[in-house]
C-alpha cells in the first residue's frame, strides 16, 4: 500500500543556543520519532540538515531537520525531496503554532504560511503550499510585539511536559494519517488536549 507521507520535516532554528526554544518544536517532533524507532538523526551535508530513514510501524520515513536557519529550511527540504523524488503532498512539515494552546496540535493540508519563516521559505522552494502540516501549538503570548522573544524563548516545566505529552499523542496517530486515513488520525489528534 503506497503510503500518504514518505518524508516528516521538523522545523526549527540549529544550534545551542535555540535547543529547546518553542520555535523548535517541530524539530523536537523529529527527535522525537527517530528515537522512537531506535534510529538517531545524523548530519547530511547534502540535505543540508540532520536525516534518518526509519522503518517504524510499518512505515518507511525520511526524517529531516534542516540545519539552517528557520527562513532558509526551504533549500533542505528540497534538496532531500528532489534526491528521493517525493512530491510535496507526501511531506509531513511539523512546526510550532502560536494559535494553538500548548498540549495541542493538529494536521493540516496546504493553506498559507500565516507569517512563519520556515513554512514561507518551504513553499518558496517547493514550488506548492500543498503540503501537509502538522501545527504544534505552543501557545500565543498576548502581544504581537512579544512574539519573537517567546518563540525563540524556552518553554517552562508545565508547557514542556504538556509538549512531551502531545508529541507522544502524534506519535500514535501518525502511523494512521501516513497510511492514508487522515481524517481519523485528525479525530483523535484534534481532541487532544495534555494537561
Amino acid at each position: 500500500m503506497a503510503q500518504d507521507i514518505r518524508m516528516v520535516v521538523g522545523l526549527g532554528n540549529p544550534g545551542p543556543d535555540y535547543e529547546n526554544t518553542r520555535h523548535n518544536a517541530g524539530a523536537l517532533f523529529v527527535e522525537a520519532l527517530a528515537r522512537e524507532a531506535g534510529q538517531t538523526l545524523r548530519p547530511e551535508k547534502k540535505y543540508h540538515g540532520l536525516y534518518a530513514r526509519i522503518q517504524w510501524q510499518g512505515l518507511d520515513l525520511h526524517l529531516l531537520n534542516p540545519s539552517t536557519f528557520m527562513n532558509r529550511s526551504g533549500l533542505s527540504i528540497k534538496a532531500l525531496a528532489d534526491f528521493f523524488k517525493i512530491p510535496a503532498e507526501q511531506i509531513l512539515v511539523a512546526h510550532d503554532e502560536l494559535d494553538l494552546a500548548p498540549g495541542t496540535a493538529k494536521f493540516k493540508k496546504g493553506g498559507g504560511h500565516g507569517g512563519h519563516n520556515g513554512l514561507r521559505d518551504t513553499i518558496a522552494h517547493l514550488g506548492t503550499n500543498g503540503f501537509q502540516r502538522l501545527r504544534i501549538g505552543i501557545g500565543h503570548p498576548g502581544d504581537s510585539r512579544k512574539v519573537t522573544g517567546y518563540v525563540l524563548g524556552r518553554a517552562g516545566k508545565q508547557e514542556s511536559a504538556q509538549l512531551e505529552a502531545v508529541i507522544n499523542e502524534i506519535l500514535r496517530v501518525l502511523p494512521e494519517a501516513a497510511n492514508g486515513n487522515l481524517a481519523a488520525a485528525m479525530n483523535r489528534l484534534h481532541s487532544f488536549q495534555a494537561d
